[in-house]
């Protein structure tokens, strides 16, 4: 049975952490909110960049980009997850996901490899996965777009030169607070959504664009800053994800420490109560036997 001193000095330890867990939940909370306005000014940007990309494609024009290859060889696929832990199963979700992504590609005869931003990523995969890692770096504290831009230009760069056929990226969306659901994203080749319509025909309703000096050379300079927004969005979901995540976790964790706390107390409590009442017990024995 454990001592008073002993459950003292666990509720002492116990107390300590809950200081922790509270203090990291207030920071998160605190930079969830910067996320969370980068990540609603991302998200209109990139839409409106895929719809002119749409409205220009229309004019038949190609891109080296668009190209869809009949015969797949190679896939490349791109994790995110944060570099830090204490998120729940923010970066375990993620890295499920991938794991079943590569087990549905190599069934179709596919060779696989895996580019990773966030060192939980790179942690897990440096192991004996049988996955093979084309290329690893850290998220950082802050993302920031020429981080994206680089990563974009390597892929953007294996795609063009044949070395890879197929870009998909995995990652955690920012929905809520209390939800992060994994999202899985073609990124190349870069296919903008067509645009809808209540008749369905998409050509009646768009305005007549004209385009100069042609489509051609506006898509030759609009293509790959797609691309490359479109990771730097997916880098901002994954940041305000992994605030929002690390902010619940907390509250929990925080939640879970205070009920241990109140048990803990009620257990020295009786204990000292219990103590109390023995040491009484032996006062009027002993008193009596002096009569």
């Amino acid at each position: 049975m454990a001592t008073l001193s002993d459950i003292k000095r666990r509720i002492t330890s116990i107390q300590s952490t809950q200081k922790i867990t509270s203090a990291m939940k207030m920071v998160s909370a605190a930079k969830l909110r910067r996320a969370q306005e980068a990540i609603e000014a991302a998200r209109p940007y990139a839409q409106r960049m895929r719809d002119t990309l749409e409205e220009v494609g229309s004019a038949e024009a190609n891109h080296p980009l668009f190209e869809q290859r009949e015969k797949k060889s190679r896939v490349e696929i791109v994790v995110i997850t944060s570099d830090r832990g204490l998120a729940g199963a923010y970066n375990a979700q993620v890295i499920k996901a991938t794991e079943g992504l590569v087990a549905a590609k190599r069934s179709d005869s596919l060779e696989v490899s895996v580019t990773i931003v966030g060192k939980k990523a790179s942690d897990y995969f440096k192991g004996p996965r049988g996955v093979e890692v084309s290329s690893s770096r850290p998220v950082g504290p802050n993302v920031n777009y020429l981080e994206a831009k680089q990563v974009a230009g390597g892929l953007i760069a294996r795609f063009e030169a044949g070395e890879i056929d197929e870009v998909v990226v995995v990652h955690n969306e920012f929905a809520s607070v209390m939800s992060q659901p994994v999202k899985v994203v073609p990124l190349l080749p870069f296919v903008p959504p067509e645009e809808e319509t209540d008749n369905g025909d998409a050509a009646e309703e768009r305005a007549p664009y004209e385009v100069e000096p042609n489509a051609e050379r506006l898509l030759a300079s609009l293509v790959p800053k797609a691309v490359e927004v479109e990771l730097f969005r997916a880098l901002l979901e994954n940041q305000a994800g992994e605030h929002a995540a690390r902010m619940t976790a907390m509250d929990n964790a925080t939640k879970n420490t205070q009920e241990l706390i109140e048990k803990l107390t009620l257990e020295y409590n009786r204990a000292r109560q219990a103590a109390i009442t023995s040491e009484l017990v032996e006062i009027i024995t002993g008193a009596q036997a002096l009569e």
